[in-house]
């Protein structure tokens, strides 16, 4: 693209998340945060890459093989590759070394002791011998490597390890014959926890990894071998799955349940292993499972450490973040019905910060109210035991009309939402399936009452979904303004029927007007700057990817635009050029994840405010029906560009992104600003 002279310029897609990810890592290495917060984001980091290699990185390998049909070329592909395999290389470096030389001497100062090695101290070898032939031994199958005859699969998300060996000349002789044998162990994880809790001695703690437990045993599992060295290995396969975009409705349940079979089963995209292994144990792997140079990933002794989620904490709390208790809110809490609340003002829910047992109080008083008609709500992720789909359950077994738009195309929720769906169709809940050629991913519910009554709408930037709720930061508009109700109403309207012609009077909806509004609320900032007037945009979301919106941006920010962008995620817009001068952006990381999507426009002083389910990227831009709905109320709106104007200020957990996408904390001379702290305090207060 040419804005006449010069060329803008755009971050990689993937090479920005790992940014992205890196911010996570750096979560860990913060001394601050108590240790089992830093263990945990240990675990996200790893878990967060997981995925990246399933899909994104198995995508570009994909065009490689071609198996994909993306628009990407080969060459584009195999530089994308070889800058994520740099990059990853250089943070599993830094996550290696604050797991061994940050966390474990902390465990260690906390009378904490875990196990280095596979070598128990003399007081636990008994436990551990005794462990092994009770709890591990019976679900251990060794197979014997043999390339060229016999192909052994490998499970992704599955730790190995591959022991070589070589065969006593006689039973009891130290004389070795015939040349190295390699086998393959898969760790039995369900059978066994990956950390275990060995007795405690001399007033300290002691865990070990049960991979190092297997490892002390090696001698028992092949007593006919002398084991010369055991290596850990991993593999990602590419985990994602395409339907036929022009099935809809039941038709495409047959066509998911049929193509998860097949998730397990795709392409290699990452052969991890560990960086101690020898050349030639590495080759003879890569032939045995057919792995080729560029798939190949170096790790540490141990892999899989999203496990870490998992760590025993044998000391208690005190080594923990305790999340603060969610707060209620004053304008529902005084109320006799949340709906009654709502004929005076509005109210915007915060989570976690707020309860969400006032959206499940709404949804149980809609059920039970005899003037309340229809229940309409979308559902993208599911919770797991949802109390969402038992209010919804209820209502309708109350004699409700509940109709729910459950998206099936949710990755990796697929079968979730598949299981919620058909317990909601056996208790007479109407289900609409995923819309062909489209994912629904706008977060909206309308409750409609008898004629003459008014109506209510929730809009959310995040899943109505209890489990997510309590760790991610979200947004959630409960209202009856008449306009909304028909904007939300004339949405379901279309997903039951796409036919009909949706008409927004306030909603803006993507694939209908959302682009086109948001590009003329930008025109209106440059022409403002024009005239020598305020011009000022603030854009908080998830993602920003989208590269004609981001061309909007540069524009409006040579046109002197003053822009500030809170991106956590995924951030193609490069920020530090002559075209980009005028725009900053920050990234906040913190104890819940950052997952509303708020947009603000200046306005000449009109201030408008919108929040949303969508994130500035190709997909929710272009292939998904989103929705963004306008804050009305002023009291609403002056507490939302409150909080706003906290992240901006946050000076402990929130990073500039500089020019080259390195993270730089914003620590300054400032007084402490901590801005999910402060969102917290600030809500608090509020509500006295």
């Amino acid at each position: 693209m040419e804005n006449g002279l010069t060329a803008y310029e755009y971050f990689k897609r993937d090479v920005s998340w790992l940014s992205f990810n890196y911010r996570v890592l750096l979560e860990a290495e913060d001394a601050g945060l108590p240790l089992y917060e830093r263990i945990h984001f240990l675990s996200i980091y790893s878990s967060n890459l997981e995925e990246f290699y399933e899909i994104r990185v198995a995508e570009h390998r994909g065009v490689l093989l071609k198996t994909r049909n993306v628009d990407e070329s080969a060459e584009e592909a195999r530089e994308t590759l070889e800058q994520i395999t740099a990059e990853v290389h250089r943070q599993e470096q830094d996550f290696y070394r604050i797991f061994n030389e940050e966390i474990r001497p902390e465990l260690s100062r906390q009378g904490i002791y875990l196990y280095p090695d596979s070598k128990p101290q003399p007081f636990h070898e008994t436990f551990v011998r005794n462990y092994f032939n009770e709890e591990v031994f019976p679900f251990l199958t060794p197979v014997l490597l043999q390339p060229g005859e016999l192909r052994t699969f490998i499970r992704d998300r599955r730790l190995y390890l591959v022991a070589r060996m070589r065969k006593r000349l006689r039973p009891g002789s130290e004389e070795l014959t015939g040349p190295f044998q390699y086998a393959l162990l898969k760790i039995p994880y369900t059978k066994t926890p990956r950390f275990v809790e060995l007795p405690a001695h001399g007033g300290k703690a002691y865990i070990m990894f049960v991979d190092d437990i297997i490892r002390a045993n090696l001698p028992f599992v092949f007593p006919g071998y002398v084991v010369e060295s055991c290596f850990s290995i991993k593999i990602s396969r590419d985990a994602d799955i395409f339907f036929d975009e022009q099935k809809g409705g039941a038709g495409i349940v047959d066509d998911i349940r049929r193509k998860l079979k097949l998730r397990k089963l795709g392409d290699l995209s990452r052969f991890m292993y560990d960086r101690e292994m020898p050349p030639d144990f590495l080759d003879f792997l890569c032939k045995a499972f057919h792995v080729h140079a560029d798939a190949l990933a170096e790790g540490g002794r141990y892999l899989n450490l999203q496990d870490l989620a998992q760590f025993p904490n044998p000391i208690g709390p005190s080594l923990e973040r305790i999340p603060p208790e969610p707060l209620p809110v004053a304008q529902l809490e005084n109320a006799y019905t949340v709906s009654g609340a709502l004929k005076n003002s509005d109210c915007l829910l915060h989570f976690p910060y707020q309860r969400f047992d006032y959206l499940l109080r709404l949804l149980q008083e809609a059920g039970e109210d005899p003037s309340v008609e229809e229940i309409k709500i979308t559902q993208y992720r599911v919770a797991e035991h949802s109390a969402v789909i038992n209010r919804l359950i209820a209502a309708a077994r109350a004699g409700k009309r509940v109709t729910v738009f459950v998206e099936l195309k949710a990755r990796f929720d697929e079968e979730n939402n598949m299981s919620a769906a058909e317990r909601m169709k056996e208790a007479g809940v109407r289900i609409i399936y995923s819309l062909p050629g489209l994912k629904v991913h706008a977060k909206v519910a309308l409750i409609l009452r008898k004629e003459g009554l008014p109506g209510i709408t929730c809009i959310c930037t995040g899943n109505f979904n209890e489990k997510t709720a309590a760790v991610y930061s979200d947004l959630v508009l409960m209202t009856e303004k008449s306009e909304l109700v028909a904007d939300v109403a004339s949405l379901f309207d279309f997903l039951e029927d796409r036919t009909r012609t949706p008409h927004f009077s306030q909603l803006l909806v993507a694939r209908f007007n959302m682009t086109d509004a948001l590009k003329r609320m930008i025109h209106r900032e440059i022409e403002h700057a024009a005239q020598g007037r305020k011009a000022y945009i603030l854009l908080k979301m998830n993602g920003l990817h989208d590269k004609d919106m981001i061309d909007e941006l540069y524009r409006a920010s040579e046109a002197g635009v003053q822009i500030d962008l809170i991106v956590r995620g995924i951030c193609c817009l490069a920020p530090g050029r002559p075209y980009s001068r005028n725009i900053h952006l920050t990234r906040i990381v913190d104890m819940f994840l950052e997952h509303a999507r708020v947009w603000y426009f200046y306005n000449d002083g009109a201030e408008d405010l919108f929040l949303s389910s969508a994130d500035w990227m190709r997909r929710n831009l272009s292939r998904r029906i989103e929705a963004a709905a306008p804050i009305l109320d002023p009291r609403i709106k002056a507490e939302v560009l409150h909080l706003l104007q906290l992240q901006l200020r946050d000076n402990v957990k929130a990073c500039f992104i500089d020019g080259n996408l390195v993270n730089h904390f914003k620590h300054d001379e400032r007084p402490p600003l901590r801005a999910q702290q402060a969102t917290y305090e600030f809500l608090k207060d509020f509500q006295k």
